[in-house]
Parts: structure tokens; C-alpha cells; sequence
């Protein structure tokens, strides 16, 4: 069976549900936004939710896919930076428990980083990232022993505005023979580096995950021109529409794919992370396109309709049954 690693942001994640947006205009931040913060706001944030009900567990873009891809019986193991503190050590634990290998850089100077997200009643997030040791990641930590033993790169698109560490990682990835898979994740940074990220499109990623918004901000283009666009540079291109579905394109041939309906909508959080475990769990199965991209659309429906990206056991079992119709 084939082996997946990711590399991202150690963050844990910090779901925080209220029932208005008093707490959201109070701490300045914009609805449905994603702002990073330094350590003293962390703390004002940390202080003035001392009193709410909160959901934790270990997140980040490209962890929340590998414990999609573990949840779904994939061997996998996670790359990021944590603190040397109690909260890395949770998150550490969190990743264990639900079957990941953790290769964890402690940091000697800074806190494990934390996302704050704020889930209003119309579901949206609204999420405070404070990086603390998840931000010192450098590219001289990567090593290519790291990645030995796996078959699959996954990389988060919010470790781009390090280009030397992205590009490192897919260099080693690449000298291994792994499949490199990217979720460009960061739109406005995709939009203001887009030549150098074009370049490592089309020099090292085989597999490209992109929202409408990133799919704008790479290619200048409505969602099925920029398929075109970024298909002339990777060998699967996946366009996630939301409600409206997702495009694939691979050797050109274009598929357009449904969403699976979600009964209750409840929290977005990780719903492109999750459809990226699917469709990479579909591609380790050697499934075609459109068969991994339903199975990312039926993780995607799943994992909204809980607050945060962790799902059921109970539901697992589902998903897995559902898997097997597809």
C-alpha cells in the first residue's frame, strides 16, 4: 500500500461556535475572513473566549488531509513544527490517536501555534491564526531521510510564502520518485507570487488542488479556463466549485462532478483539506479522476456537517461502506 506524507503548519486547531457576532466585531476581525495575529492578540483572544465552550484538536491544512488519508486506512506521517510545550505534546498525541506518524521539530523559542476559528450561524469561519513555532519551519529542516519509505508528497499551500522550504521538499520528494500533490490554499499570496508558483507547478507537482478563488488567483481566469490553464502544468488538476461541485482534468479528459448532499451544514472548517484526503485516497487505489473526486466530495460533505475537521468514528465506517458504491 502506498505511504503519504505532509508537510504544513502545526496548528491546533481552536473551534470556537457563538451564536452571534458580537465576540467577532469586539476582537476587530473581519466575517468569513483569515487574519494571522502576533502572540499578544493570541493571548487578548485567548482571554476573552476564557469562558466559551471550545473544540480542539490538531489541525492545519495539510495535517487535517493526512488524518483524512489515515482515517481512511492510509500509512501516513506529518511534518510541521510544534513548541516544546504542552500543547505540542496534545497535538502530537491527537495525531497518534488517530493512526498518523508524527515527524515533529520541537521549537526551542517559540509556543505550538494555534488557528482560533469562530463558527457563526450561518456556518462560516472566521478564524485568528497565530503561527508561533509552526512559522520557524525552515528549509534546513527538511531532509530527505524524512520522506524515505513513502510513495506521496502532500503539501499545503499556506507553506508557499517560504519558497526555498516548498521547493526543497519537492526536490527530495522528486530525487525519491514520489507523486507530489499541492493545495494552493492561499489565494492571495498565490496571486502575488504567481510566476514562481507557476514554476513549481510545472517542475514538480503532479496533483493540483484549487478553489475558485485560487484557481482566479493563479491563472486571471473563470474556474474551467483556469482547469485548462494549470492542466498544461500538472498531470491532474482538480477546480473545487463549492456547492456547484469540482472540474478534474487529467489527459485531457474533463470531468464534472456533483456534490454528495450534507443533510445539516454546520461548519465549513477543512472541507477542502478533506476532499484533498479523498481524491489522494482514490489515487493511492490507482481509482480514476472522477471516481477520487467523488470520494473527495463525499469527505467534504461529511466533515461539514461537524464543527471542526474530525469526524465520527461511527461515520467513518459509513463513509468507508459509501466508498465501495462509488
Amino acid at each position: 500500500m502506498k505511504r503519504i506524507i505532509g508537510i504544513g503548519n502545526a496548528l491546533m486547531d481552536v473551534l470556537v461556535p457563538v451564536d452571534n457576532y458580537q465576540l467577532i466585531d469586539s476582537l476587530n476581525l473581519a466575517h468569513g475572513g483569515m487574519v494571522m495575529i502576533d502572540e499578544g492578540t493570541f493571548k487578548g483572544i485567548s482571554q476573552k473566549t476564557s469562558g466559551t465552550k471550545k473544540n480542539y484538536a490538531a489541525g492545519g491544512s495539510a495535517s487535517n488531509t493526512i488524518y483524512g488519508l489515515a482515517k481512511l486506512g492510509v500509512p501516513t506521517s506529518f511534518i510541521g513544527k510544534v513548541g516544546d510545550d504542552e500543547v505540542g505534546k496534545i497535538y502530537s498525541d491527537d495525531l497518534i490517536a488517530a493512526g498518523v506518524t508524527p515527524k515533529l521539530i520541537k521549537s526551542t523559542t517559540s509556543p505550538t501555534g494555534c488557528c482560533t476559528a469562530f463558527v457563526t450561524p450561518d456556518s462560516e469561519r472566521t478564524m485568528a491564526t497565530y503561527l508561533g513555532a509552526a512559522a520557524e519551519l525552515k528549509p534546513e529542516d527538511i531532509r530527505e531521510e524524512l520522506f524515505v519509505g513513502h510513495d506521496i508528497l502532500h503539501i499545503e499551500g499556506y507553506l508557499l510564502f517560504n519558497y526555498e522550504l516548498v521547493e526543497k521538499a519537492m526536490r527530495a520528494a522528486k530525487k525519491l520518485g514520489m507523486t507530489i500533490s499541492l493545495d494552493l490554499a492561499a489565494h492571495n499570496f498565490v496571486k502575488d507570487n504567481q510566476p514562481v508558483i507557476l514554476k513549481l507547478l510545472k517542475d514538480y507537482v503532479d496533483i493540483c488542488f484549487a478553489n475558485e478563488d485560487e484557481a482566479m488567483a493563479i491563472s486571471g481566469m473563470k474556474p474551467e479556463e483556469a482547469l485548462e490553464m494549470l492542466s498544461e502544468n500538472c498531470e491532474y488538476t482538480i477546480v473545487k466549485l463549492g456547492s456547484r461541485g469540482s472540474l478534474v482534468k487529467h489527459k485531457g479528459d474533463k470531468h464534472e462532478i456533483d456534490i454528495f448532499k450534507a443533510d445539516n451544514v454546520i461548519d465549513t472548517t477543512g472541507a477542502g483539506d478533506l476532499f484533498a484526503s479523498g481524491f489522494i485516497y482514490g489515487f493511492s487505489q490507482g481509482f480514476s479522476p472522477d471516481r477520487c473526486a467523488k470520494i473527495g466530495s463525499l469527505l467534504g460533505a461529511n466533515i461539514i456537517q461537524v464543527y471542526g475537521a474530525r469526524i465520527d468514528d461511527t461515520v467513518w465506517d459509513k463513509i468507508h461502506d459509501t466508498i465501495k458504491t462509488i
